[in-house]
């Protein structure tokens, strides 16, 4: 049984660092070539990748960097360093999400910033956000952030909100199939329980990643960031988010741009999952398109990982298989090439470990613009062959959290890496790598916002016509609040 704690009140004054970041974070030191990165201009940023990429449009690619999102506001990608035998290297964007975490794993720019990226999220995207003038929101009632994970993260932003705005915020937790709500809809308003009353939200800063839809509606006068559409449209929604990026592509060609991902099979059902996998030699990937934190994603290669897949309990009717970056003689040969991991700086046992990168960024006046970066790297590491009867997933998986139990998680901090002094040089990535890792962050994150874009109707309705034509799942469809 799950229950929602009572609603509490974060009050001005009341942030503090030590609460908020990693211990290994807060008194980490940021790599000047981080620091560095996070402070070059947009025009640099198209002129160094331009010079390198000399077919790309570099006004079209600036134009890109300046764009101003709708829906989308708030993103962070997961990408993998993956090369050719030729030595061919890009970033290859795994997922986007709404909701990412990351500030707490971000070593301060500056030590005289203390609320760090908080601030700046808040300040940037967040306010501007709740202080657009939009027609039919609300102008009155409470400012809340609505979460059910990262209780680190989320008390921070409320922390920071109520600094910034100068006003109490509302700490709500909202987990899926709480036996009561804190939360109710009313006049496609919503409402918080707070201390025996309903009280009305005029904004919400939102962390709720299991299946968001089924507790928050569409459409809604309290403004939300990021809204629902928004996770529906690929930043929760796997299957989605790969029409996205095929379809935002179709846009890109002529300036020379394409945002890179696994070649990726859609609208698969589970008995046809086999097959696919065997197209590529027996190694792939498989995701429940709607899961995150590192839940449903299956790596596949061997019989008995495909087995112990086929046995499990299928929630939804669709799934995708992508073809899978390991080492060179185990990596899926697909139709755009065999790619294999960087991975980090071989250790003194001449071991190397898968690692990938989170780029955080956010939409703001000037454009989307970075905010936080770190690294996570795999349990074990990449072998150079497979043995047959290999835990794949000990490889290859990055993702931290570590489910205990319903609503409980806890998070492999050892496997963290920092954008510090002493953890980056083992990452094995540069400056021009942390910059195609962000012009990727924001093409993909462009695509989900003009997926999210074309989900509503002239009139400010959803399509779900349009949504059910994308994503047929009944059981999904089923969840929409």
């Amino acid at each position: 049984m799950t229950t929602n704690q009572p609603v509490l009140v974060v009050r001005p004054g009341s942030f503090s660092a030590e609460a908020h970041w990693y211990p290994k974070a807060l008194n980490a030191t940021i790599h000047p070539l981080v620091s560095f990165f996070l402070n070059l201009s947009p025009e640099r940023i198209v002129n160094r990748y331009c010079h390198l990429n000399p077919k790309t449009d570099k006004q079209e690619l600036l134009n890109l960097l300046r764009y101003e999102c709708r829906h989308f506001l708030w993103s962070g990608a997961d990408l993998i360093h993956a090369t050719t035998a030729e030595g061919n290297r890009r970033m290859v964007v795994i997922e986007n999400n709404s909701c990412p975490s990351g500030q707490k794993s971000m070593p301060l720019l500056d030590d005289h910033q203390e609320e760090g990226g908080y601030r700046r999220l808040v300040e940037r995207t967040f306010m501007p956000f709740v202080k657009k003038r939009s027609g039919g929101a609300r102008t009155d009632g409470h400012l809340a952030v609505i979460y059910d994970k990262n209780p680190m993260e989320t008390t921070g932003y409320a922390a920071v909100i109520a600094d910034v705005f100068d006003e109490e915020v509302l700490l709500i937790t909202d987990y899926d199939e709480a036996t009561e709500r804190n939360l109710k809809l009313e006049d496609q308003q919503l409402f918080a329980l707070h201390e025996g009353e309903w009280v009305p939200l005029r904004a919400a800063f939102r962390y709720l990643t299991q299946k968001p839809w089924n507790r928050l509606p569409l459409t809604c006068k309290t403004k939300i960031l990021n809204p629902i559409v928004a996770c529906l449209a690929g930043g929760r929604n796997k299957m989605v988010a790969a029409k996205a990026y095929d379809f935002f592509n179709g846009e890109l060609r002529q300036a020379g741009l394409k945002i890179h991902a696994p070649e990726t099979i859609r609208d698969v059902s589970k008995n046809e999952i086999p097959l696919w996998v065997a197209r590529w030699g027996g190694q792939a990937v498989i995701k429940i398109p709607y899961s995150n934190a590192g839940q449903g994603v299956f790596t596949i290669t061997n019989e008995r990982e495909l087995s112990e897949f086929m046995d499990t309990e299928a929630h939804y009717d669709r799934y995708i298989v992508q073809s899978l970056i390991g080492n060179y003689q185990w990596s899926s040969n697909s139709s755009t090439g065999r790619y294999f991991h960087v991975g980090t700086i071989p250790n003194k046992k001449g071991q190397t470990h898968v690692c990938d990168i989170r780029m955080m960024v956010s939409s703001t006046e000037k454009g989307i613009r970075p905010l936080a970066c770190y690294s996570r790297r795999a349990a074990e590491p990449l072998a150079d062959e497979l043995t047959g009867d290999d835990n794949s997933w000990a490889m290859l998986g990055t993702n931290l959290s570590e489910k205990l139990g319903n609503n409980q998680w806890t998070s492999d901090v050892n496997r963290l890496m920092l954008m510090d002094r002493r953890d980056f040089n083992r990452m094995g990535v540069g400056l021009d790598d942390l910059i195609e890792a962000y012009i990727q962050t924001v093409l993909s994150t462009i695509a989900i916002d003009k997926m999210a874009q074309q989900l509503f109707t002239k009139k400010g309705k959803f399509s779900k016509r349009l949504f059910q034509s994308l994503n047929d799942d009944p059981v999904l469809l089923g969840e929409l609040l």
